[in-house]
């Protein structure tokens, strides 16, 4: 059985004997948890773990004294009010669900709460059990949102509650995701907290195009940058003039509607105007688009084809390869 949650420290209960109960009492116990089996004939296997003092045996559990109960596969949602319950943050990757990683997907088949943003591979939520939360906190850029301060006042309150909360988003939540502020939240307020990464846009929308963000030939790395406010504006802190001196590839993350600003200052930093460049739009979706010109000319170019939010803008010599043709 795949364990997506940590359960180190934690008393767990088996209630039901299968095929797959020594693997899950090993993965269990490898991961340090604390393991009895209620069974009045064990197994060979299991009888054997409980002689060496690895497990405990019981005929009859009260299932309410342990931190989980698990029947064969399936983990026992725990009651409201009974326990802690936790947070697991889930990156989901870009919006195909095929690219969410195994563990994450275990993390949404277990949750009693999924708390979900708009770009997260929604598509996933069908394997959430059907008595769990869905509740969606997607910000709409220059839209609808739901404040980062109410985002965490939700997954503390199901936590609080003895539930486990999955916080489902599009790419790794700790890449521009506010992942760590979330996290933060959560150890402030004692409640355990787990993270799944997951694979960023700013790999993968380029991957998807067909665009090495690293390439041995022309490039020997690449930056990773916010385009949510432009240069010369107050908040902004990135040194754009490093990075048009930097020689590496330039991935801008947020950057639609400021990327006109975004290549006019590399220009004037230096950086060359026939530059290759790329704006890959709805990565992972069936509309995803890719446009390419050169750093004087894509702003332009993406306005024309009418590109917008979510889409990942790629500046440097690899922008005009497309390994997949």
């Amino acid at each position: 059985m795949p364990l997506d949650l940590s359960f180190t420290g934690r008393s767990v209960l088996l209630t039901r004997i299968g095929t797959d109960t020594i693997s899950t009492i090993h993965a269990l116990l490898h991961d340090g948890a604390t393991v009895t089996v209620e069974s009045a004939e064990p197994p060979t296997s299991v009888r054997d773990l409980a002689d060496r003092g690895l497990i405990e045996l019981c005929a009859e559990a009260e299932h309410t004294a342990y931190d989980v109960v698990m029947r064969g596969a399936t983990a026992t949602p725990p009651r409201a009010g009974i326990g802690a319950g936790e947070v697991v943050l889930v990156g989901g990757g870009p919006s195909d669900p095929g690219l969410l990683t195994l563990q994450g997907l275990d993390a949404i088949r277990a949750a009693d709460v999924v708390v979900h943003d708009r770009l997260a591979p929604l598509a996933a939520l069908s394997h959430a059990r059907a008595d769990a939360e869905i509740i969606d906190v997607g910000k709409i850029p220059r839209g609808e949102f739901t404040p980062q301060e109410r985002i965490n006042a939700i997954l503390l309150e199901h936590a609080r509650r003895g539930r486990i909360v999955v916080r489902l988003k599009g790419g790794d939540g700790f890449v521009f995701g506010r992942g760590g502020e979330e996290a933060q939240a959560c150890r402030d307020a004692g409640i355990p907290v787990t993270v799944v990464p997951g694979i960023s846009s700013s790999i993968a929308a380029p991957a998807l195009a067909g665009i090495p963000v690293t390439h041995r030939d022309l490039v020997q790395g690449f930056s990773v940058v916010s385009g949510h406010v432009p240069p010369g504006d107050p908040r902004s802190t990135v040194e754009w003039g490093a990075l048009a001196r930097s020689g590496t590839t330039l991935v801008v993350l947020m950057g639609v509607a400021t990327l006109a600003a975004i290549t006019a200052e590399l220009m004037a930093q230096g950086l060359a105007a026939d530059t290759p460049a790329a704006v890959v739009a709805d990565a992972g979706m069936a509309s995803m688009r890719t446009v390419r010109a050169t750093l004087d000319t894509i702003a332009e170019t993406a306005a024309h084809e009418r590109i917008g939010a979510p889409a990942v803008a790629v500046i440097g010599a690899v922008a005009a390869l497309d390994v997949l043709a």
